[in-house]
């Protein structure tokens, strides 16, 4: 059986930086997070394959390559706040750790939650909350944030959580069009919110970022 070190160094090399992920924080991250121990038992034998892990119903985990894309694209810096949306098993939150300077990760399935605090801390991450609470309402309280981290697709995203990204700040997701999607990458500068297009990709949309159905006659 590879070792597991073996296996992300693969990951790494074959998948990440491939695709232009070059920036060393987020190589260090993911050589260095045990991708393993944030999966489910059953999904420890395909952790490192490059695909989505499904993590519960209508929920995954990015694979590697889009999550260093998206991280890539945010530019993450050691100084920053970061809040995770979505964070499922803890996975990203693991990577971001290593990264920026704190991490609120919000996750409102009570299970992954629990099981994501209890990986956090297998591992020694001691850096990062995890609150079990509605991801559409994101961590006001901890707010202003440097970055924001959608970990899924969305087709709307809250003015509440938006109005959480302070001044500077980043904001990432995946904007999902039917089977299609692409990840976008937000700023706010001088108050103001400007989008940009960063790469393609796709994902289930996430509870509370759904748009609401029209009416029908």
């Amino acid at each position: 059986m590879t070792a597991p070190e073996t296996l992300r160094t693969i990951m790494v090399d074959t998948q990440v930086r491939p695709s232009d992920v070059t920036k060393f924080p987020i190589i260090a991250a993911m050589l260095d997070v045990p991708r393993e121990a944030f999966v489910p038992a059953a999904a420890a034998s395909v952790a490192y394959m490059d695909a989505p892990v499904t993590l519960a119903p209508g929920r995954e985990m990015m694979d590697a390559r889009t999550l260093a894309k998206l991280l890539d694209a945010l530019d993450i810096q050691r100084e920053d706040q970061v809040l995770v949306i979505g964070g499922g098993l803890g996975y990203s939150t693991a990577v971001l750790a290593h990264m920026a300077d704190s991490v609120v990760m919000v996750e409102e399935d009570a299970e992954l939650a629990r099981d994501a605090e209890a990986n956090l801390a297998q591992t020694g991450i001691d850096t990062v909350a995890v609150l079990e609470s509605a991801l559409a309402e994101g961590a006001a309280k901890a707010a202003p944030f440097d970055v924001i981290v959608v970990e899924g697709a969305v087709e709307k995203l809250p003015d509440a959580l938006l109005e959480q990204l302070g001044e500077g700040g980043r904001i990432a997701a995946i904007f999902a069009d039917g089977a299609n999607g692409e990840v976008r990458v937000g700023q706010r500068v001088e108050g103001r919110l400007g989008w940009r297009f960063a790469f393609n990709a796709t994902g289930p949309v996430l509870p509370g970022f759904a748009k609401a159905e029209g009416f029908v006659l």
